[in-house]
């Protein structure tokens, strides 16, 4: 009871009614909201506290700004369904709410002009990898059939560029959240999460060695053409295999054993590709079990989808054979 009173009552003020209803549209810093709202940066964050406290919306720092957005419930916010009850109550043709959404659509306008200067500052280092192996969208559809096996609540998408893996499994799970370490990635990937009205996915600044999330919270944890950025891939997987839920599993897609050494030289990968039995290796000391790894042949890069599933019970994983050819982790 009390915390329901506690949420009334922090939204039962205009202007919060507004930021709730804003920031239910898509992520927002202060600056965002000093823009559409028009008053001024202490007020504003004042609001935010207060909604933050009451657990209607959920605030998470990425370097110098803050991040706003309609809290979620499946990261146990206090007045989640709240929240959404009472954005659903704001009449659609609302003068106020009206101006407020010219106004974001601009900011939103903003955001897409950052996303394609980036796409073609970058395009020739991306198009250069992507013309070495098979069609990208074989790789899009082969990923979704792995990835979509059982239904999925909570997805975590490590390394997630520009929210590609959030846009594809989208439809089919209930929560989606995208990590990266690059703000101009993650800038790119809002504008298309943004774009396409996908409200229940989100992404986030984290270090993939450090997952800022507590243990069991993912039913499913991808890293797609990551890996082999990592100098610790065996790190990664065990810190993505430490925030399974049990009976969840890793999906990593990532290139096989390679000689193509311009992909070290000129585009930072840390790995020529990688063999079977590393990555099995890998999973089981994670006590994960490894499932069929699936191939998408390329010339001269082949595309490798390894996946691996945590336990359902205390049951230890069943050992297989380690494959010829094993790097060191």
């Amino acid at each position: 009871m009390d915390q329901l009173l506690l949420g009334l009552k922090a939204a039962a003020e205009g202007t919060r009614l507004r930021i709730l209803s804003l920031c239910a549209h898509v992520e927002l810093t202060v600056s965002d909201l000093v823009r559409v709202l028009g008053q001024s940066q202490p007020r504003v964050s004042r609001h935010l506290r207060l909604l933050v406290e009451a657990g209607l919306l959920e605030r998470h720092q990425e370097g110098n700004w803050a991040w706003y957005r309609l809290a979620e419930t499946s990261s146990g916010a206090r007045n989640a369904e709240l929240a959404r009850q009472l954005i659903d109550l704001i009449p659609e043709d609302d003068d106020v709410q009206s101006l407020d959404l010219i106004r974001l659509e601009e900011i939103k306008a903003e955001r897409a002009r950052t996303a394609a200067d980036y796409f073609r500052s970058n395009a020739a280092s991306w198009s250069e990898v992507r013309a070495l192996h098979v069609d990208p969208a074989k790789v899009d559809a082969a990923l979704r059939q792995v990835v979509l096996r059982k239904p999925i609540e909570n997805l975590l998408d490590i390394g997630t560029g520009t929210g590609r893996v959030l846009e594809l499994v989208a439809p089919e799970v209930t929560s989606a959240i995208g990590i990266d370490l690059s703000r101009e990635m993650l800038a790119v990937a809002r504008h298309n999460l943004d774009k396409d009205g996908l409200r229940h996915c989100q992404v986030r600044h984290a270090d993939m060695y450090q997952l800022p999330f507590a243990q069991e919270r993912f039913d499913v944890v991808t890293l797609h053409m990551v890996l082999h950025y990592s100098e610790k891939p065996a790190q990664v997987l065990a810190e993505a295999a430490r925030v399974l839920k049990p009976g969840g599993r890793i999906v990593v897609v990532d290139f096989a054993p390679h000689g193509m050494t311009a992909l070290l030289d000129r585009h930072a990968h840390c790995w020529a590709g990688f063999e079977d039995g590393d990555i099995g290796r890998w999973f089981r000391a994670s006590q994960l079990s490894p499932e069929e790894p699936v191939r998408l042949e390329g010339d001269p890069l082949t595309v490798a989808i390894w996946s691996a599933a945590l336990p359902a019970n205390d049951a230890a994983p069943e050992a297989a054979p380690d494959s010829v050819g094993s790097a060191a982790s």
